[in-house]
């Protein structure tokens, strides 16, 4: 008996158009998201949904899970927005649970903008880019991890820190939780 080898159809992405990086004047207009991953000891790999607010860097949420689909993302997004209030545009890649039709229809249905960067351009994405390398110099690569207990306590510890401890140069020395309440107050003055 012959099997024929069933050809894999590419997945079509919709054109791409070139959003600006753009640091908006107040805060939730425009939240970024984006995954890094590492192992723990035993070999087995994770993921860290990042998500932060691009007009004050404030790091919303950091998830971390061995597992996470467009799904569970949409949960974490759920959960932040309850408590935060809801972003205009989210600003993601390709991924696949970004690209997902779940995801797609649930921004959809909260009235969510999706900006996606265009492929292999990290750069329009890059104030997450930037906190995906602080925050994997600082606790990813800093520690060996016995299990995800360990990261969910460095990386909440850590991500205290960068809101409400550490001044940032780009937010004219203050941490992120000042320079939101700046912001908050810039808008209500007007």
């Amino acid at each position: 008996m012959h099997y024929e080898k069933r050809s894999r159809l590419k997945k079509r992405l919709p054109a791409r158009v070139k959003n600006p990086l753009v640091m908006p004047k107040e805060p939730n207009v425009t939240w970024s998201i984006d995954f890094v991953s590492d192992r723990i000891e035993c070999g087995r790999q994770f993921r860290v949904l990042n998500i932060i607010d691009d007009a004050c860097k404030i790091a919303v949420t950091q998830e971390i899970s061995m597992s996470m689909p467009a799904k569970r993302v949409i949960k974490v997004l759920e959960k932040v927005i309850w408590l935060n209030g809801k972003p205009k545009n989210i600003r993601c890649d390709n991924g696949p649970e970004f690209i997902a039709q779940v995801f797609k229809d649930w921004c959809k249905g909260n009235e969510i903008n999706i900006m996606y960067t265009q492929p292999g351009k990290p750069t329009q994405n890059g104030y997450i880019e930037r906190f995906n390398g602080s925050y994997r110099r600082a606790v990813l690569d800093r520690y060996i991890f016995r299990n995800l207990s360990e990261v969910r306590e460095l990386t909440e510890a850590w991500r205290n820190d960068y809101n409400e401890e550490r001044p940032h140069e780009a937010l004219d020395n203050m941490t992120p939780f000042e320079y939101r309440e700046e912001l908050i107050k810039r808008k209500e003055a007007v």
